[in-house]
């Protein structure tokens, strides 16, 4: 006797549902994450943007949110960025005083502040700075302090200068100011050639520095590389542009005990 099959269950057509629950669910839960995680780097952004904020000397006014600048006068290291120094932090007599030699951990709050100051009085396209393996180069570029072919100091410029000096002159590092020129022959009665501009010009800051904001004499010098320490190529007058400048150079220890031995060196050789 034959065996009764049992009819075939008709095919559910909404199983689907159960996977389609299922991801659901799993698509809730990531946006619940990314929304946790979204709100967690917003307020660290916050954070972020109002550190910068007191970092150059701005803060919030009216309903706008528009930044406004609230600092003025001559710029200062930045009370949150200087870095205490250590017990073990080197020191030097300056005149009658006892500053501390910047370490490479001062580089970073001098810059900063340097920069701050820039931005406030829109100077940032006149003036550049750098650290380097040789410590902190100031560049003072030619658009902004001297006239082509000159090397006396715009009046107008002096005080942008007073007050880099006065940042710089806070620590006893050794400074050199070195004037730099593009290629172009110069034209002028005045100079002999691109050598004698640059050093004129390196040897009328460091007077500046030396008369009208306290550097000592023993701690700063004067040398004129001409158009021999180029930093862009001379192909064009944009690049010609940054070539000529002068450059304020907080010399490192490394950079400055490294100079102290070849010099030494040299002498023992004679």
């Amino acid at each position: 006797m034959a065996l009764k099959r049992e009819p075939e269950k008709p095919a559910n057509h909404e199983r689907w549902l159960v996977s389609y629950g299922d991801l659901l669910t799993l698509l809730f839960a990531v946006f619940v994450v990314m929304y946790a995680m979204g709100q967690q780097d917003k307020k660290k952004a916050e954070e972020v943007a109002q550190s910068i904020q007191s970092a150059f000397g701005m803060t919030q006014a009216g309903t706008g949110g528009k930044p406004i600048i609230i600092q003025s006068g001559a710029v200062n290291i930045i009370p949150d960025m200087k870095t205490s120094p250590s017990v073990t932090a080197q020191k030097r007599n300056i005149g009658d005083k006892t500053r501390q030699i910047a370490a490479s951990t001062d580089y970073g709050s001098i810059k900063a502040s340097i920069d701050a100051y820039l931005v406030k009085t829109g100077n940032i396209g006149k003036v550049g700075v750098e650290i380097t393996h040789r410590g902190i180069v100031v560049s003072l570029k030619e658009v902004g302090f001297f006239d082509s072919g000159s090397a006396r100091i715009k009046k107008e410029s002096t005080e942008t200068l007073s007050a880099i000096a006065d940042t710089l002159n806070q620590y006893a590092n050794t400074f050199r100011v070195e004037g730099n020129t593009d290629n172009i022959p110069i034209q002028s009665s005045e100079f002999r050639s691109n050598w004698e501009l640059s050093t004129a010009r390196a040897t009328n800051v460091v007077h500046y520095l030396v008369e009208n904001t306290g550097f000592t004499p023993q701690s700063i010098s004067a040398v004129g590389y001409g158009e021999y320490r180029p930093i862009s190529d001379n192909d064009s007058s944009e690049s010609r542009m940054k070539n000529r400048r002068v450059d304020i150079v907080l010399l490192s220890t490394e950079a400055e005990n490294g100079e102290a031995r070849v010099k030494q060196n040299f002498k023992l050789g004679q």
